[in-house]
């Protein structure tokens, strides 16, 4: 796996612990969401297979180190720097939450704790793929939700923000909620069902367009949806129709959803064809979507794009990566961030989930009696310890924990907001920080010992 692939920053950093003589220190670090976009109370894991790939994969070229020496930011960093890149792997131990967990404000997505120089090196693409799949996941069970058992399909590639983007996007879409992706690369990959059959394209290729209907009937026999608004809806209706079976539906991809749905369920219901199915496309969202499910329209499915791959109304997703504690020589340093509105807790955690609330403590307290802990140790010592779940097992993980939160927390607009406690220990370092923050007149990253525990 490309070492490379990570911010500069990060391998000054990494120089400079070695030339410190602070490469070994064995390091804890965060994953969390900081803050929501609107009308978020919470978010789905995503992006836990591929983290576990780049970390068990990690390691740099010979290539890759001789541009970094090439460098002018790294032209003084010391010889061993770049004997510690050829020999790097990654040693440490991963916990994290499964994928499909909704997670919180501050609860940690995953915990790494490893020598200081891979823990910090591996951050920026630990946050670029959590971050990513679980927008597009929290986007999908947003969707999934409004659609009120309707099957939602992902068909966002095309507008996806890279190919990459588009494949992590549909496996992301999928954990969330949809059935299936049009993206075949993901459906090969990761096991994700597919569905897509013509273009308007397909149609005008055609002089007529029943002859366009017909040849796809041929071709697809049961699977065939017939896309019938290129020239005249309910014309295109009428044509599907006249073919009668063997079809699966018919696709609207433009106008009045509402009126056309209406419309075109009389025309099939007229022939007979009372099975066949009604899929709606084109920029939908959940809001869109809410709309005509209220409104009643008959439409059995929905192909969402753009604003599913792209989280257009919440693109971002204000994920961090801080260090909470650094060992060496057997003694624990707590670090904390003090900074207006960028504030962390001090010290690795571990997350109780209880049926009306979550419990987030020290990571060596005992468990509370009823609480389920959500982060599971992944890695250790640099060995995968526990098997991945499959994105269709995530995807059944996500479906059972979000129906199990207040239906309130769920809302699409202005939802409650879900009861997070910290422990009596973690309340209390919080508490130090503060207090030693408060008496060296500081208010950025602090630290303090502790007897290893």
């Amino acid at each position: 796996m490309q070492g490379l692939l990570t911010d500069l920053y990060e391998l000054t950093m990494a120089a400079g612990y070695v030339q410190a003589g602070k490469a070994q220190e064995v390091a804890s670090f965060e994953l969390f969401i900081r803050h929501l976009p609107p009308h978020r109370s919470f978010v789905v894991a995503a992006g836990l297979a591929q983290a576990v790939e780049y970390l068990l994969g990690l390691c740099f070229t010979e290539e890759e180190i001789e541009y970094l020496r090439g460098l002018p930011q790294l032209a003084r960093a010391p010889e061993d720097f770049f004997e510690t890149l050829r020999r790097l792997r990654f040693t440490g131990d991963l916990w994290a939450v499964p994928e499909g967990t909704p997670l919180f404000p501050g609860e940690p997505v995953l915990t790494v704790r490893a020598p200081l120089v891979e823990a910090q090196i591996v951050e920026t693409y630990l946050l670029a793929t959590i971050a990513y799949q679980t927008l597009v996941a929290t986007k999908a069970a947003r969707i999934v939700e409004t659609a009120q058992g309707r099957a939602v399909v992902e068909f966002g590639t095309r507008r996806a923000h890279s190919p990459q983007a588009g494949v992590l996007g549909a496996r992301a879409a999928y954990i969330g909620g949809c059935v299936g992706t049009s993206n075949t690369l993901a459906g090969m990959k990761f096991g994700v069902p597919v569905y897509g059959t013509a273009a308007h394209s397909w149609v005008q290729a055609f002089t007529e367009e029943l002859e366009a209907f017909r040849q796809l009937q041929r071709l697809l026999g049961p699977s065939t949806i017939y896309l019938i608004d290129t020239y005249d809806t309910l014309e295109g209706a009428r044509k599907a129709a006249s073919l009668g079976r063997p079809l699966w539906g018919v696709r609207l991809d433009s106008g009045d959803l509402l009126s056309l749905s209406r419309q075109v369920r009389a025309i099939l219901d007229e022939a007979g064809l009372r099975e066949a199915r009604i899929m709606a496309s084109g920029d939908l969202n959940e809001y869109k979507i809410r709309r005509l499910v209220e409104a009643g329209a008959p439409i059995d499915a929905f192909g969402v794009g753009t604003e599913l791959a792209t989280s257009a109304d919440a693109p971002a997703l204000g994920a961090v990566y801080k260090l909470v504690e650094l060992e060496e020589r057997g003694v624990r340093r707590y670090t904390a961030k003090l900074s207006l509105d960028k504030a962390t807790m001090p010290g690795a955690k571990q997350v109780f989930r209880f049926a009306d609330h979550d419990l987030v403590s020290c990571a060596w307290e005992a468990a509370p009696p009823g609480g389920e802990p959500l982060l599971q140790p992944i890695i250790k010592g640099g060995r995968l310890v526990s098997a991945l779940p499959s994105a269709a097992v995530a995807r059944e993980h996500a479906a059972r924990s979000l129906a199990r939160l207040p239906e309130g927390v769920r809302r699409l607009q202005q939802p409650e907001p879900y009861r997070v406690e910290h422990s009596a220990a973690l309340q209390a370092l919080a508490e130090e920080a503060w207090r030693n923050a408060r008496a060296a007149s500081l208010s950025g990253v602090i630290s303090w010992g502790a007897e290893k525990r």
